[in-house]
């Protein structure tokens, strides 16, 4: 490809989530050329399990990789689109909200049920018992429930051991303390919301496209939360589409 037709490529930063790495969204590669992804492992997640998950660390990490998107050699000062699921999700909003002008785009995956509701006992419950529960036996169990709900190859490969567990209590209880729906308010590039139609994390999406102005709302059938795993055709064709509402679709040219 030549030299500026890579230039012109647009840019996507990719965050996981919870006890996942980047290696969840490496599969998209193939399924997105068109896009140049960026891809990176949140503190106490992959490559970086042994740092302490801190809400600093974590905003400094998705601002770095934001940066080098839009401004290095392949954005060439182009505003990434920015994208990421469950606590990815949240943590992306959260961002987009501190920096309104430097997003083309911003994409919630599995990231739109209010934290303050009552899926917060929900997820504090967890955190206490998984000391008791083990956290490989844990892994273990969420994994095999991911391969029988449909992940395969590469996105079976990707699923993590127990040790990403540890930042669960800290990165939860950031995401429960600030990424409240009205954070949305703030952002002013496009905004999409998708969901898997039995994912417990949607029953808020109302609310969190309304806070938007006025986001587009896609829900994907049959899917639940793991969708980036179990329907990762879906999931790509609703990031592709919002590449496409920021920058057209000439922008998919390769």
């Amino acid at each position: 490809m030549p030299e500026d037709a890579t230039a012109r490529r647009p840019a996507m930063v990719l965050l996981h989530g919870t006890r996942m790495s980047r290696a969840q969204w490496e599969p998209y590669r193939a399924l997105l050329p068109e896009i140049d992804l960026m891809t990176v492992d949140l503190p106490g997640h992959g490559a970086r399990v042994a740092e302490p998950f801190t809400r600093e660390s974590a905003l400094a990490t998705i601002g770095a990789a934001v940066a080098e998107a839009g401004g290095g050699a392949v954005g060439r000062g182009r505003p990434p689109v920015l994208a990421g699921h469950s606590l990815g999700g949240y943590l992306a909003m959260m961002w987009a909200a501190r920096h309104p002008d430097a997003l083309g785009g911003l994409v919630l995956v599995g990231a739109s049920a209010d934290p303050r509701g009552p899926l917060t006992g929900v997820y504090r419950g967890f955190a206490r018992a998984l000391p008791v529960l083990g956290a490989d036996r844990t892994a273990g169990a969420a994994n095999a429930l991911m391969r029988l709900l449909g992940a395969r190859g590469e996105h079976a490969d990707a699923l993590p051991d127990g040790a990403a567990y540890a930042a669960l209590p800290a990165a939860w209880d950031l995401v429960m303390r600030e990424a409240r729906p009205e954070l949305l308010r703030a952002v002013r590039c496009p905004v999409t919301i998708v969901n898997g139609q039995l994912d417990q994390m949607r029953i808020h999406a109302g609310r969190f496209a309304r806070a938007a102005g006025g986001a587009r709302v896609v829900t994907v059938p049959a899917a639940t939360h793991l969708m980036p795993s179990t329907h990762a055709e879906a999931v790509a064709s609703t990031l592709r589409e919002a590449v496409v509402g920021v920058h057209g679709p000439s922008s998919l040219s390769t």
